[in-house]
């Protein structure tokens, strides 16, 4: 009877549901996708009693609040029946309650720290190695060959479709030039890609055009490609089935990169978990919006790192939650799938934050020997719910409260406001204590406060995950781009970057970040760093129209031509002893009227763009700078002057 009415009330659960607006399992879909990353909520692992206040940081969308309801009335059903499994927590541990500072935690059973290799780099600390030589362990001569045969197969499939501009096929050396240049821009920041190559402002760099011209860079950048062009075409043949790789475009340079950063360094025992988002406005299916997070929209990575030097083990490109098939939730298999038992040992300790923090990943991983400690949500299934001898918010600061439920410790700590961590390596409370700056009285003083054990090691390990931010953000690769898989190339030059940062400081340790990157870049372009690059000379100086007469009453008046430019830019006919040596056209020089600087200057953006660009081709701020019209226009004034001038 009892179970012909769970299945009767199901059935109006269903029809509630049809009669609210669930038309298909793909409006849920989308729904859980925005639940997932708009408020950083996991509908597999967040749940809300009736009992609870929901928290603000829940999502408040109708669909939302719908499947809440429906959610605690299924259970709710399921406690009927006895189903322990399915009953809310907070209705299971009525009878606990939380136990203070002053009762005594057992200390949880060390883990042996058993690492398949010696942790540190995985290189000869006899050997010397430079920036460059490092950072090719990431990028090597094969991979980048690759990244040029595949650039150069979609240059010619450009081409067939009409571009117009010239293309040689890009060889690795240029490519580690471009790549070079990409970090220079990194370096000096500049409003455009084309004021890089400018040559007539008091701004004006000498290297880029020593490098590579500007249009060449541009035509590389256009047709930058990790994966061959043809191959594309066949996977997207299969969109929208289970053969389909979203991630097909970046799978030749993404998994060559995350091999070697799991080859060429062992972490050390602490581990942390965190979510990456690499800024990107394109319209694709794989970008993602994530509200608490700097950086609102982009392509989401979850992110394996070592807490005592930031250094990127290995890391995931989230594409959807069908990517993440076992049914636990985005936070629970996105750390299962960054942690492999084989390749790193056991023994480790691996911190998180509540996004990814609950009970069965830290029991699933404590059953392979890992232990883990992290801040962990209240709402979250499985977590304490109980009321009885909690913190309220009238507790006072540095006061504890933890629950222990076999390997895990919850504990709840007053600071300015509550924190809660749970952990499998910790006891709940050790005698730590921590500083505080408190007002009293009008004035600032420094007072100790008891502090959790788990709370400590939580603190220390995760401040790291700023630092590592910070590591990629302050010479970071990225800029403007069109192209969805480019930004995240450039994502990829950060990652090895900062890698090969952090190998050379482990092994050598006497440079800082800055000198790293500059001497990188220098390596990278093939130039030294300590000679400033050489403008190219080129003759164009003044020199007389004519030869010099002896008779000194004619000096003034021989060899006087007319202006080329006075007569091309204001239809003037002023003439002048003056002409360049190299263009051989004549060109005032006066105080008042400079036209041999003027002249130059159209000149020189003649010369420099050599190459035109493709019609109706649109690149962000790359294709910001003068237009093929106008450089066809410099062009034919330029040969119109010369011929003015004969």
């Amino acid at each position: 009877m009892a179970r012909h009415a769970r299945e009767q009330a199901l059935q109006m659960i269903v029809d509630s549901e049809e009669e609210l607006g669930f038309s298909s399992e793909d409006d849920e879909d989308v729904d859980d996708e925005g639940l997932h990353f708009e408020e950083g909520f996991d509908p597999a692992q967040d749940t809300f009693s009736d009992e609870n206040v929901i928290p603000s940081c829940a999502p408040h969308t109708r669909a939302a609040h719908k499947r809440r309801s429906v959610f605690n009335t299924v259970e709710n059903l399921n406690e009927c029946g006895n189903d322990r499994e399915q009953i809310p927590v907070g209705k299971r541990d009525r009878n606990l309650s939380w136990k203070a500072e002053t009762d005594v935690d057992i200390d949880p059973k060390t883990l042996r720290f058993l690492p398949a290799r010696e942790p540190g780099p995985q290189l000869s600390l006899t050997d010397s190695h430079s920036p460059m030589s490092l950072f090719k362990l990431f990028f090597s001569e094969s991979a980048v060959s690759n990244l040029c045969h595949n650039t150069n197969a979609q240059a010619a499939r450009a081409l067939a479709k009409g571009r117009k501009y010239s293309w040689t096929d890009v060889s690795v050396d240029e490519m580690y030039r471009y790549i070079g240049l990409v970090f220079y821009m990194a370096a000096v920041k500049m409003s455009s890609i084309a004021d890089y190559w400018r040559q007539d402002s008091l701004f004006s760099l000498p290297l880029p055009a020593t490098v590579m011209s500007r249009d060449r860079y541009r035509t590389i950048s256009w047709n930058l490609h990790m994966s061959h062009p043809d191959a594309d075409k066949e996977n997207d043949k299969k969109r929208g089935t289970s053969e389909h790789d979203q991630l097909f475009r970046l799978r030749p340079l993404l998994d060559t990169i995350r091999i070697a950063c799991k080859t060429f360094y062992h972490p050390k025992i602490n581990l942390a978990v965190k979510e990456r988002l690499v800024a990107c406005k394109a319209n694709f299916g794989m970008t993602r919006f994530t509200k608490p997070k700097p950086t609102k929209l982009g392509f989401k990575f979850f992110v394996l790192s070592d807490t005592s030097n930031e250094y990127t083990v290995d890391f995931s490109v989230y594409t959807g939650k069908n990517s993440f098939p076992t049914g636990h939730g985005i936070s629970y298999d996105a750390v299962m799938s960054l942690l492999d038992k084989k390749a790193l040992g056991s023994g480790y300790h691996v911190y998180m934050d509540d996004f990814f923090t609950s009970p069965k990943l830290l029991t699933d991983l404590l059953a392979m020997k890992f232990g883990a400690c992290g801040t962990y949500r209240d709402y979250r299934r499985g977590f304490p719910q109980s009321a009885s001898n909690s913190l309220t918010k009238k507790s006072t600061r540095g006061s504890i409260r933890w629950i222990r439920d076999g390997p895990l410790v919850c504990v709840k700590w007053m600071d300015k406001k509550e924190v809660s961590v749970c952990s499998t390596i910790h006891a709940a409370y050790t005698g730590d204590r921590v500083q505080r700056k408190v007002k009293a009285k009008d004035t600032w003083r420094t007072k100790t406060f008891p502090c959790p054990a788990p709370v400590i090691a939580y603190n220390h390990h995760m401040a790291g995950t700023d630092l590592s931010d910070q590591l990629l953000e302050y010479f970071t690769a990225q800029h403007k781009t069109m192209k969805w898989y480019r930004k995240v190339f450039l994502h990829f030059l950060d990652i090895a970057a900062t890698n090969a940062f952090i190998l050379h400081k482990e092994l050598h340790g006497n440079m800082t970040r800055k000198e790293f990157m500059e001497q990188l870049t220098a390596e990278l372009c093939g130039v030294s760093l300590k000679e400033a690059p050489k403008q190219s000379s080129i003759d164009h100086v003044p020199v007389p129209g004519a030869e010099l007469t002896v008779d000194v009453r004619k000096i003034a008046t021989t060899g006087r031509r007319m202006c080329a430019h006075c007569k091309a830019a204001f239809g003037k006919k002023q003439q002048t002893p003056w002409k360049c040596q190299a263009c051989d056209v004549h060109l005032c020089l006066q105080l008042n009227r400079n036209c041999f600087q003027e002249w130059h200057k159209d000149l020189a953006i003649s010369e420099m763009e050599k190459v035109s660009i493709p019609e109706g081709s649109s690149s962000g701020e790359e294709d910001r700078g003068t237009s093929s019209k106008d450089r066809t226009t410099f062009l034919g004034l330029s040969q119109a002057k010369a011929k003015r001038s004969m």
